[in-house]
C-alpha cells in the first residue's frame, strides 16, 4: 500500500485499487478492496499515511497520501526485502540508482546460472527415453530462464537510456 502512495500522488481506496490493477497485477499482485482499506487503515494508526476527508456527492472521500514516517518506512523496506525484479523496479524511485542497477544485475545473473542448470540437467537426461518428458520439462524452464535473463538486459538498458536522458 505505501508503494501505491509513494509516486506523490494523493489518492482514494478505490484509485488504489485502480493503480494496482494496472501496475501491481502485471509482476506480483493485485490486493482487494477489502485489503487495501484494512491495510490504509492499519498504515493511518501506524503514521505511516495521512489522510484528507472530502465531502461528496455520495459521502465523504477519503484521500490518502504517504507520510514521511511512511516514506522512511518503505524505503527501509525495500532496502531489506527480497523483492522480485520488477517489483523493485517499480519502487526504483525510492532507491539509489546505481544500487537498483546492481539488484538487476544480481538477478540477471541468478537468471543465466539457473538456465545454465536446466540445459545441463537436460542434457543428462537425453540418454533415457522414459525421462524425455522431464528433459522437455527443463528445457522450457531454461528458456524461461533466459526470457527472464534478457527482459533483465532490456530493463537495464532502459535504466541507462533513462539516465542519459536526464544527465
Amino acid at each position: 500500500m505505501l508503494g501505491l502512495l509513494s509516486f506523490g500522488r494523493e489518492l482514494t481506496g478505490y484509485e488504489m485499487k485502480k493503480w494496482a490493477e494496472q501496475t501491481l497485477s502485471h509482476f506480483y499482485w493485485s490486493p482487494s478492496s477489502s485489503d487495501i482499506y484494512r491495510e490504509l487503515f492499519r498504515l493511518e494508526a501506524a503514521g505511516y499515511v495521512a489522510v484528507d476527508t472530502l465531502p461528496g456527492e455520495l459521502g465523504a472521500k477519503r484521500r490518502y497520501r504517504l507520510t514521511l514516517s511512511g516514506e522512511d518506512a518503505l524505503r527501509g523496506w525495500v532496502s531489506r526485502a527480497p523483492l522480485p525484479a520488477a517489483f523493485r523496479l517499480w519502487l526504483g524511485h525510492l532507491q539509489d540508482p546505481a544500487r537498483l542497477r546492481e539488484s538487476l544485475r544480481a538477478a540477471r545473473a541468478v537468471a543465466d546460472k539457473l538456465r545454465a542448470h536446466a540445459e545441463a540437467d537436460a542434457l543428462s537426461l537425453t540418454d533415457s527415453p522414459e525421462l524425455s518428458h522431464a528433459a522437455c520439462a527443463l528445457r522450457l524452464a531454461a528458456r524461461a530462464h533466459a526470457a527472464e535473463r534478457d527482459r533483465l538486459d532490456a530493463a537495464l538498458r532502459e535504466l541507462d537510456a533513462h539516465s542519459d536522458r536526464s544527465d
